[in-house]
């Protein structure tokens, strides 16, 4: 099967333990890094189960400033390999955390982002509205505590700074 020339790589994981009552597929966990522009509508659909009442979403966009400057892109480079290996890792911390989720789908975007446009976005299905909203939350902080993605700002001045995420766990910056 061919990937689209802007899709980087993603892989989908059969979870053979969840709990598959009333749901005819297989659990999945989707984690995607792309250049394409990210939709919501793709990451929601592909976590929709007959069993489940909820999906959650996380949807993180380019903001238009930042501490007063005016930012009017964002660009994200990524160590693809250990970026995919540790987003599979969350997933698997959200099975163990929360048993009754079916599905879950992470894509992030490398690459330009501009204003208003979405970097990551976090999908969810489980039977009940609690567990997929944890697990959303649980999803995107781990994300940005463990996941070696780099973010560099470009502001309307043409200057640009890469942003160090305050929760990331390899840089010493996290509070103890």
């Amino acid at each position: 099967m061919s990937q689209p020339a802007n899709d980087i790589g993603s892989a989908g994981l059969e979870v053979e333990n969840a709990d598959m009552s009333g749901c005819e597929i297989a659990a999945n966990d989707i984690v995607k890094l792309t250049h394409g522009k990210l939709s919501t509508e793709e990451v929601s659909a592909s976590v929709v189960c007959p069993s489940c009442g909820a999906v959650s979403l996380f949807i993180g966009i380019t903001r238009n400033s930042f501490e007063g400057k005016k930012v009017v892109e964002l660009e994200y480079e990524a160590y693809i390999p250990m970026a995919q290996s540790e987003m599979k890792k969350i997933c698997w911390d959200v099975r163990r955390k929360w048993p009754s989720v079916k599905h879950i789908a992470i894509h992030h975007r490398l690459g330009v982002v501009p204003v208003s446009e979405a970097s990551v976005i976090i999908a969810i299905s489980s039977p009940h509205r609690s567990e997929s909203l944890e697990a959303v939350k649980y999803c995107i902080d781990t994300l940005k505590a463990t996941v070696p993605i780099w973010k560099k700002e470009i502001y309307e001045t043409e200057d640009c700074s890469w942003k160090e995420n305050k929760e990331c766990r390899w840089t010493g910056s996290r509070e103890k």
